[in-house]
């Protein structure tokens, strides 16, 4: 799930896993194009790290 808000005058988006969510993930445009250049390098990352750490429950 996802909102998209203002911050100081900026455009945010923030992500939640669920609407109790109390970890949301929020940032600009800015990360958010950084995020886009790099997201087969995140993809990556992800596959290669699936079995290592916990994630939490959805």
């Amino acid at each position: 799930m996802h909102t998209i808000g203002e911050y100081k005058g900026n455009a945010v988006i923030t992500l939640k896993r669920n609407e109790e969510d109390k970890y949301a993930f929020t940032f600009g445009l800015s990360k958010a194009k950084l995020i886009m250049e790099h997201i087969d390098v995140i993809k990556a990352f992800c596959e290669e790290n699936k079995d290592k750490g916990k994630e939490k429950s959805e």
